[in-house]
């Protein structure tokens, strides 16, 4: 048919309609929404089966898992194949399960929660703990507390290995952290109120901060600089928000310390992904 419309019309013809904007308006449309069709099924189920409409959960793709190992070995200095371990130790954990389903289960939040247990980016937070051992975590922005249980879960294995910590919540919701009961009490607590406000208040030394409190790239910078003056020596900032903003590179390049990205990959979810900013 090529040759046939060649021999008709010639090339030069044919090239110069190929080319027009009305004629390669379809075959481009096609190709370029190709990339993102497939989100359309993803989002259908979603809708259907889901009941989160904030902080969603899900997997992180095989590939994505070793990035995440990668990533976190860089920051902590270690080989990948250790920080692999301890994101399988928290995958495997299934008392953690059990205890973040049965509270989700009896939850008022239970219709906007679902019943599974999916971490994502919170394993690396998970593997971080797991291997620097350190005595102050604090998370500000707790919502149902999956961090929350999560970090705790860790640092109860760092007791049990003679290298006891604290987690600290902040949270402005006076009912956030419903998964932060039982045994995980035991090593953690949420202060309820502003978190710029709990943070000028806390009188310890800090290991390990996580920003994922209000997701704006002033206040996110806010907390930082609060922060800074208490945190230990090696002492490690995170932000769960540097897919948004660039709050946390940009202070790292400020005050002299190393920035990394990592950016998640969520398995079977129409949701792009957020990322975590680790600055060392």
């Amino acid at each position: 048919m090529r040759k046939l419309l060649i021999k008709v019309f010639g090339l030069d013809t044919l090239y110069k309609v190929r080319k027009s904007p009305v004629v390669n308006f379809l075959p481009r449309l096609k190709m370029a929404s190709g990339v993102y069709n497939y989100r359309y099924g993803q989002i259908l189920r979603w809708s259907l089966q889901s009941r989160e409409d904030t902080n969603f959960t899900y997997e992180l793709s095989e590939d994505n898992l070793l990035y995440m190992a990668h990533t976190v070995a860089v920051v902590a200095d270690v080989s990948p194949k250790l920080v692999q371990q301890y994101i399988r130790e928290a995958q495997t954990d299934e008392a953690l399960r059990q205890h973040i389903l049965e509270k989700t289960r009896t939850s008022s939040y239970r219709r906007v929660a679902d019943l599974r247990v999916e971490f994502g980016r919170r394993l690396g937070w998970y593997a971080l703990v797991r291997l620097r051992k350190p005595e102050v975590v604090i998370e500000t922005g707790v919502d149902k507390g999956l961090g929350a249980v999560l970090l705790c879960a860790a640092l109860l294995r760092n007791r049990e290995e003679g290298k006891p910590g604290r987690y600290y919540g902040t949270d402005i919701a006076t009912k956030a952290g419903y998964l932060l009961d039982g045994p995980y009490r035991e090593v953690g607590e949420v202060l309820y109120g502003d978190s710029i406000t709990s943070l000028r208040a806390f009188s310890q030394p800090i290991d390990l901060f996580i920003n994922d409190s209000d997701h704006s790239a002033t206040y996110e910078e806010d907390e930082y600089r609060v922060v800074l003056p208490k945190l230990n020596p090696g002492g490690l900032l995170l932000s769960d928000n540097a897919h948004e903003t660039s709050a946390l590179a940009r202070l790292s390049l400020e005050v002299g310390r190393k920035f990394v990205f990592f950016k998640e990959i969520p398995k079977d979810h129409w949701y792009p992904g957020a990322g975590i900013g680790f600055s060392y």
